[in-house]
């Protein structure tokens, strides 16, 4: 049986296809940087009364997960954070404790954490589970379980 012969212009074309499907690939230091950066952005932007900035850290397709259950989409999501805090007074101070950012995947990724918002009249505190998609480049919340 003789040799087969492939001409390596078209080795380096195959191996250009392959990874071209791979899709956002994770790089841990940056994209947990990244990530972290993104939760810093919705803090400031929800001290500051600023809901849709808030909800520019959440993807189109979101699905939130809580103590009333699953609300899905972006639109949905954010009519029940406007039902829940009206006004500036009721979103008080949010702070976000990170646990850990694990990759999970090409373009995904898990954190764990703890929030607590800070009210003239009360503290309110509790845990995250997030998953997070990258697309394009940016990293926005896919899976939102907070309890």
């Amino acid at each position: 049986m003789s040799p087969v012969f492939v001409p390596t212009s078209w080795c380096f074309s195959l191996l250009l296809v392959v990874l071209s499907g791979c899709g956002d690939r994770i790089n841990p230091a940056v994209d947990e940087a990244a990530i972290r950066q993104v939760m810093a952005e919705q803090e400031t932007a929800w001290d500051r009364g600023d809901l849709a900035g808030f909800m520019d850290g959440y993807d189109d397709a979101v699905c939130f997960i809580g103590r009333k259950g699953m609300t899905c989409g972006r639109d949905a999501v954010t009519r029940n954070y406007e039902q829940g805090y009206p006004d500036h007074a009721a979103m008080g101070d949010l702070r976000f404790t990170i646990h850990e950012v694990l990759p999970a995947g090409a373009g995904h990724a898990w954190v764990t954490g703890n929030w607590e918002l800070t009210r003239a009249a009360d503290t309110l505190g509790g845990g995250f589970s997030l998953l997070w998609k990258k697309e394009g480049g940016r990293w926005r919340i896919l899976r939102d379980h907070s309890y």
